[in-house]
């Protein structure tokens, strides 16, 4: 443990125990807390008992702890003062005096992506896709990092009704060719997409986690062949640099 000055000890047992109990949603006993934290029985009960009180974590029937509804409340308080759409546009701002090119940041609904924001680089190219605007996941960056959480079945749910209409002649074809694509961007933490969604634009996207570890929205750069060829590795990491900005501010510790 932390050992500086002005430190509470206890203080950061309760952190611990919360950060445990939170990254196990099927709930911990009190013999499982002590042993993974290494603190013994009589102290980790004074702790719970006194975190249960407060009403930080409930205990089930099962004598299993899971999060309680205080922590709830100011987890939910503190996602209220999270403005995703100020947010993007202040720090993107930052991100595109290096890169100079159009940033899009978009949620997925179903099999498509609703883009809600943009922030321009100098680039006079115009994009296929505009705020308020829906296109398919499976053609787009955004769309393919936050498709990269779910599983093969869950995929096939998702475009169960709907063949994969191709955009250009490099869109991905089928389910398979799309999971092979998620795969990788699972391993690398980002995923370029060439051309598929427009002829002659190149994106790379990375994901913004929320508070609860999932993916909540994506965000890329697009630009021309032209500009990714010079520009692909700033752009790559520029783009998971803001991710990881806009991850930690909506509340993510992973």
């Amino acid at each position: 443990m932390v050992k500086q000055k002005y430190w509470v000890p206890a203080l950061e047992r309760s952190n611990l125990i919360i950060e445990q109990i939170a990254t196990n949603p099927d709930g911990l006993r009190l013999i499982d807390l002590a042993n993974r934290l290494e603190i013994n029985k009589s102290s980790m009960y004074s702790l719970l008992n006194t975190m249960e009180k407060l009403g930080w974590i409930e205990k089930g029937q099962n004598e299993k702890y899971n999060l309680g509804s205080v922590l709830g409340f100011i987890g939910s308080t503190y996602l209220n003062q999270f403005n995703i759409m100020e947010t993007f546009s202040s720090e993107a701002k930052k991100a595109i005096q290096i890169v100079d090119e159009h940033i899009q940041l978009g949620k997925l609904m179903g099999g498509d992506v609703f883009y809600i924001g943009r922030e321009e680089g100098s680039s006079p190219v115009r994009l296929v896709t505009d705020p308020g605007t829906r296109f398919a996941a499976y053609a787009s960056a955004i769309g393919k990092i936050q498709l990269a959480q779910y599983e093969y079945d869950e995929l096939k749910e998702i475009y169960k009704d709907e063949s994969f209409k191709k955009k250009t002649d490099y869109t991905v074809e089928n389910i398979d060719q799309l999971w092979d694509q998620l795969q990788k961007a699972k391993i690398d933490g980002y995923v370029v997409e060439e051309q598929e969604g427009a002829e002659g634009f190149y994106c790379v996207g990375a994901p913004v986690y929320d508070h609860s570890n999932r993916i909540v929205y994506g965000i890329s750069f697009t630009m021309p062949k032209s500009s990714w060829i010079k520009k692909k590795e700033i752009a790559t990491k520029e783009i998971i640099e803001l991710a990881n900005k806009l991850s930690k501010i909506s509340g993510y510790l992973g």
